[in-house]
């Protein structure tokens, strides 16, 4: 007899939904994972159908002379489980596609009803928050697939591939291999490289002003600025030129030189100082909206320095164990729920003194806001903070963030007073400025983050003594300082992110994947924080911009990004808008084709710098100068540590004429009897033990320290280089060495796994042992990467089978075997089964782990005694 039917298959794209939903669904449903998407485009030669590999579009996925029609295969992987669910349908009642409630949830809800072909109903389920109040109400209030969503995401999917499979072969042939195009990420490059340019045509100004140490009769300091003198406002930073480095043409200002300034400070030193007037200015802060995806990535690298993609991957993991809501989303609006639960948690937690008197209503500013409908929050009525939820590490810090940030929106106003001073000496008029916070309002909760390191926080009080007019003051020092005008700031993902969203390129839901694959493709590089465009970039940009310039245009990008929301909302039909996009006489197909000849290789990868008489080139092994001197042609490799505004005509001249002299002898190694040599490599100068040769084709290396000038370095140095990394002695704890060193990063401190970085102050020559262990103690210890998601005990040997990030994406582990997850996965999707399987296949490819290397290597020799006849290896097999 066969079992009775469930009410209802529920899918969802990960293991992590599928097993909180079914808890609060009961037995009566059957809740499965299809593991993000379940069918996509091809991804390589090796996906594509044999009946369509002939076909001359079959290369892009995509059929452009038949309607656009998409490509879609079922990945390897995939079959078994698209099997299983087609079960499991059997079974059931009905079809429930519970899937995000964005178009990509939308999208996979479609692929999921095309391949499952049900004979039950079908329903559409969507949700913002995983709790047992949101999931039960949504099963009550189902709708159809929405296929104007579905259509904008298949839409977006294919103008992506056509934009990247077009162009990136071009850049390929013009530049060099394994670069990549893409309809957002291109126009992400010109953003960093535009601004990358302006630091490079910027000429910095000098100026003087004053600063005074005053004190009332109290004896009660405070410090104050000149602002004037004879009537006349004395120059800023804000009135120079960026280009010239001079006071802007027309501006009616007073430019100090260094003379004047210290004349002045003299003079006014025997001078009687009073307050001319005191002016005070009321203000009132009003709280900002609750975080959308945009605004959650921009605050959590301001305040806990997290990449976007490390954000998105943080909340995902808290969307899906139901403590906030969903967060793509680029909505500002809070269910009336949500604000009754808030608004009662700021009674209890602040008092009622601090909630604001109406309830805060926040309106979307983002053209056509779509994703979810409600912005990001703590999920539930009851708003319980990280502690409460037993939150730590990096859950904890964005959990507690969002959990302030929507208290904050409900709060009372932060209301401030200003107080200025006008003090004058003589002719010089100088002003002193205070804040005070009469009431903190929403500052108790939250205060927003600035872009600028140097802002002061809004909650931060710096108040004047009580001064009234005529009151006389003590001038207790006056100091003139010299100011040098600062180029514009690099962006950082806070700021790049502002920046795409305001300028209306892609979706904030995508930002994260777009700036990690910038930096993955060696467009980009992260210091400090900011992101720098490497030289590829600004030649990549370069040929984009001289000859597909629509294709990288700010408005141009908006006004797609725009098209396809029209198609999400039925104003505008598919297949003539990418007909449009890619076919007629000015589509992309065209623009490459007509193009590409005009486009000659070698002015494609050569950068004319401002400033350099030397050229930059983009080779197939790195950056490298190239000057022509005479007849005969120069060049030298550019440090990877070089950005390109950096880069100026006395470091480029410098490097060319060490490459010139070639290798420079030192002296000869005393004990080795060998020459020692001074070279300058692609990670900076280094000096090194010998000439290569094919008894020594990898003669010793190290570094030299960073800020070393190279023709400082003498053979009693160069020798002492050469010792590194030396033993300073064994760790008190472990008994194991500790060593000093240079690395691709600097001078370091090494015991065993762990490294630290030396201080400015440290010496890897002379750092004594004390020292090091005390830089080691501050050190967090590196026990390997930190998993973002276990999976379980591998069934042969109990090891844990692991989920990682790495710096090509997120690949799974076990023991020494790596194995990549495919594009159609995600850390949050993949299952231990689908785990095991890749980490097989990644084995029999014949890239045998460390371990089974070393015995391969220990069990050579007693192989060797063996007289087996060789076997030549079957396809497939290591050799």
């Amino acid at each position: 007899m066969a079992g009775k039917k469930k009410k209802g298959l529920v899918i969802v794209e990960s293991p992590a939904k599928a097993k909180k939903i079914g808890g609060f669904l009961g037995k009566d449903y059957e809740v499965r994972a299809s593991m993000g998407h379940i069918r996509d485009l091809p991804e390589k030669a090796a996906d594509i159908p044999a009946e369509v590999k002939k076909q001359g579009w079959s290369t892009l996925g995509v059929n452009v002379r038949e309607n656009f029609a998409p490509l879609y295969i079922v990945p390897s992987g995939k079959k078994a489980l698209v099997k299983e669910l087609k079960g499991l349908l059997k079974d059931s009642e009905e079809l429930i596609l519970a899937t995000d409630e964005d178009r990509e949830g939308e999208s996979i809800g479609w692929h999921l009803m095309e391949l499952l072909e049900p004979k039950v109903p079908v329903k559409r389920m969507v949700f913002s928050e995983i709790t047992k109040d949101a999931i039960l109400d949504a099963l009550d209030h189902t709708r159809q697939l929405d296929m104007n969503l579905v259509r904008a995401q298949e839409t977006r999917r294919i103008v992506d591939r056509l934009y990247g499979y077009t162009l990136s072969p071009l850049l390929w042939k013009k530049i060099r291999p394994r670069l990549s195009a893409g309809r957002v990420q291109s126009v992400a490059v010109r953003v960093l490289v535009q601004r990358e340019l302006e630091r490079l045509a910027f000429r910095s100004g000098t100026y003087w002003d004053l600063k005074a140490d005053l004190a009332t009769a109290k004896s009660e300091k405070f410090a104050a600025e000149l602002t004037a003198l004879g009537g006349k406002r004395i120059a800023s930073g804000k009135d120079f030129d960026e280009q010239t480095g001079r006071i802007k043409a027309g501006s009616d200002v007073l430019l100090l030189d260094e003379k004047t300034a210290k004349d002045l400070q003299t003079r006014l030193q025997s001078t009687g100082w009073a307050v001319t007037a005191i002016e005070h200015r009321q203000q009132v802060r009003r709280p900002p909206p609750p975080f959308t995806t945009s605004t959650l990535q921009q605050e959590a690298n301001r305040k806990l320095g997290m990449s976007a993609r490390e954000t998105m991957q943080t909340a995902q993991r808290l969307y899906e164990d139901g403590l906030i809501t969903y967060m793509r989303t680029d909505s500002v609006t809070l269910s009336q729920e949500a604000i009754s639960a808030t608004r009662k948690r700021i009674g209890d937690s602040y008092g009622d003194s601090f909630l604001s008197p109406q309830v805060r209503q926040y309106s979307t500013k983002t053209k056509n806001a779509q994703e979810a409908h409600e912005a990001i929050r703590p999920a539930g009525k009851e708003m319980k903070t990280a502690d409460e939820q037993g939150l730590g590490g990096r859950e904890s810090s964005l959990y507690d963030m969002i959990w302030k940030r929507t208290m904050a929106c409900q709060m009372a106003d932060a209301q401030l007073r200003f107080t200025t001073a006008v003090i004058t000496a003589g002719d010089a008029e100088f002003r002193a400025t205070g804040r005070q916070i009469e009431f903190a309002g929403y500052f108790r909760a939250y205060v927003e983050g600035h872009d600028d390191p140097e802002s002061a926080l809004e909650d931060q009080e710096s108040s004047l003594p009580l001064m009234q007019e005529r009151d006389k003051l003590d001038c207790q020092k006056v100091d003139a300082i010299s100011h040098e005008t600062k180029p514009p700031a690099r962006y950082t993902e806070a700021t790049l992110v502002r920046k795409m969203e305001a300028e209306g390129i892609g979706r904030p839901s995508t930002y994260a994947s777009i700036i990690g694959t910038i930096q993955d493709r060696g467009y980009v590089r992260k210091a400090s924080n900011q992101l720098i465009p490497t030289f590829t970039a600004l030649a990549v940009n370069k040929l984009l911009e001289n000859h597909f310039s629509n294709l990288v245009d700010y408005q141009f990008t908006a006004q797609m990004e725009q098209s396809l929301d029209d198609i999400s909302n039925g104003q505008v039909e598919f297949v003539p808008y990418l007909s449009n996009f890619f076919l007629g006489d000015d589509g992309l197909e065209n623009q490459v084709k007509t193009r590409e000849e005009g486009i000659d290789p070698r002015s494609a990868c050569t950068l004319e710098l401002d400033g350099l008489t030397s050229a930059v080139r983009v080779g197939k092994f790195g950056p490298y100068l190239e000057k022509k001197e005479g007849e005969a042609t120069v060049t030298a490799s550019l440090p990877d540590d070089i950005s390109p505004a950096d880069l100026n005509d006395e470091m480029a001249t410098k490097l060319l004429e060490t490459k010139k002299q070639g290798p420079q002898a030192l002296g000869m190694h005393p004990d080795e009897g060998v020459p020692v040599l001074v070279l300058i490599g692609p990670f900076g100068p280094y000096v090194q033990l010998g000439e290569v040769t094919d008894e020594n084709p990898k003669p010793k290396r190290v570094s030299i320290p960073r800020g070393t000038a190279v023709e400082s370095v003498d053979l009693d140095m160069a020798l002492k280089l050469l010792t590194l990394p030396r033993t300073l002695g064994e760790h008190p704890v472990n008994g194991k060495p500790v060593l000093a060193g240079i690395g691709r990063f600097g001078p370091y401190v090494q015991n065993e796994k762990t490294y630290k970085s030396l201080q400015k102050t440290d010496d890897v020559l002379t750092v004594g042992f004390d020292r090091a262990l005390e830089l080691l103690s501050q050190a967090r210890v590196k026990t390997g990467p930190t998993p973002i998601r276990e999976l379980g005990k591998h069934p042969e040997d109990e090891e844990p089978v692991n989920v990682y990030e790495g710096r090509y994406g997120q690949y799974v582990k076990h023991g020494d075997v790596n194995a990549t997850i495919p594009k159609d996965k995600t850390a949050e999707s993949i299952t231990l089964e689908e785990a095991i399987a890749l980490l097989k296949e990644r084995e029999a490819s014949g890239k045998p782990s460390k371990k089974k290397k070393v015995a391969k290597k220990k069990a050579a020799p007693k192989a060797a005694k063996k007289k087996s006849p060789k076997k030549k290896p079957k396809s497939g097999e290591a050799e």
